[in-house]
């Protein structure tokens, strides 16, 4: 069975699905999805995926949409390398982790957000603030749990979920030029886990529809 990924290079919700996939060694066909010029809501890929977001992942003829989503399928279907420690107790508190980042912080500073911040006349440095807060407010709430339960990874000594879910969202606050000091344990997982070949493939910089840095 061939799969295909809809994805956008650097939005983070395809990030954290792309890193799933190369964890549990799945290859894929990848189509690109500019968010910036509105694909998204074309009739071609409201056709994939109604909701007109990223990611949708077609498993031949099936199409999964939302990140948590497809991540837990995979898990599910694929179960080694693990993604959620086997204890419940554990694996709740892997869940907490990533629902911090895919319920607390990324929807409140993704694009559709920051079009809706800008119709309502906040400009770019506002958008900018209100971007920071919200990482920074969920961040405040994650450190302490990656602190606890970290060893060397985000939850334990092996790339679990939450991390598929923290890398992706470490990116995103450096890009949006938060000064990631104030949460040491949160930054030494990213970086740890952003060292493995399965997190490398699926970096932004690395991906098909990638575009060049400004000078």
């Amino acid at each position: 069975m061939s799969y295909t990924l809809y994805s956008a290079w650097r939005a983070t919700a395809p990030y954290r699905v792309r890193i799933g996939l190369a964890l549990k060694g799945v290859a894929f066909d990848y189509v690109p999805v500019d968010l910036l010029a509105g694909e998204q809501r074309g009739e071609a890929y409201r056709a994939v995926n109604p909701q007109g977001l990223t990611p949708a992942l077609d498993i031949g003829g099936r199409v999964l949409t939302q990140s948590l989503a497809i991540l837990e399928w995979l898990e599910e279907t694929r179960p080694e390398p693990p993604l959620l420690p086997r204890d419940p107790l554990d694996r709740a508190v892997v869940r907490s982790m990533a629902a911090i980042i895919a319920c607390d912080i990324h929807p409140l500073n993704n694009t559709r957000v920051g079009r809706a911040l800008h119709r309502m006349g906040i400009d770019q440095d506002g958008i900018l603030a209100w971007t920071q807060g919200w990482i920074r407010d969920g961040f405040d709430a994650l450190e302490p749990m990656v602190e606890r339960h970290g060893g060397g990874f985000a939850f334990g000594v092996a790339p679990s979920l939450a991390d598929c879910l923290l890398v992706p969202q470490v990116y995103s606050a450096r890009r949006y030029q938060v000064d990631l000091a104030p949460w040491p344990a949160i930054r030494a997982a990213a970086d740890r886990a952003a060292e493995l070949p399965a997190f490398q493939a699926a970096h932004p910089d690395r991906q098909p529809d990638a575009k060049p840095s400004p000078a």
